[in-house]
């Protein structure tokens, strides 16, 4: 089961989910809204999800883990279960100095869940092991 994010966060990307699934578009007062509870990550996972930047990988297993494609060009593995990534942004904004809820990578997942966006890719459980390590212990 995924951990939950504030009450008013998770309204907000479900309300933002059932806009787009009945309008094929979100509303500037979403988007508005959207800005207000996650600053200025709104905009830049925004831009992530229109860039098609999130990957889920899954495994016969049931096991899963994201992928995004950061505005650099890195890619970044990020765990929707239990919102954490491994950006630098996710360490310093969100785990040192708490003053966001998530990083742009994370939101972008929600977003690109939300909005129907996120692309799926099923592999086998090795691979999605592959991809849990990191670059330096694969050398």
């Amino acid at each position: 089961m995924d951990a939950t994010l504030p009450a008013v966060a998770e309204e907000l990307l479900n309300e933002i989910g059932r806009a787009f699934r009945e309008t094929a578009q979100v509303s500037d007062d979403l988007l508005s809204a959207l800005k207000f509870v996650f600053g200025a990550s709104a905009v830049l996972a925004l831009d992530l999800v229109d860039r098609h930047s999130v990957t889920r990988f899954a495994s016969p297993s049931g096991r899963m883990v994201y992928q995004v494609v950061g505005s650099s060009g890195k890619t970044y593995t990020c765990y929707a279960s239990c919102h954490f990534c491994t950006c630098p942004a996710f360490m310093f904004s969100v785990l040192r100095k708490g003053d966001s809820l998530v990083c742009k990578h994370l939101l972008a997942i929600y977003l690109s869940r939300a909005l129907g966006t996120c692309q799926e890719v099923s592999v086998p459980d090795q691979q999605l092991a592959r991809l849990l390590l990191p670059e330096e212990a694969k050398g």
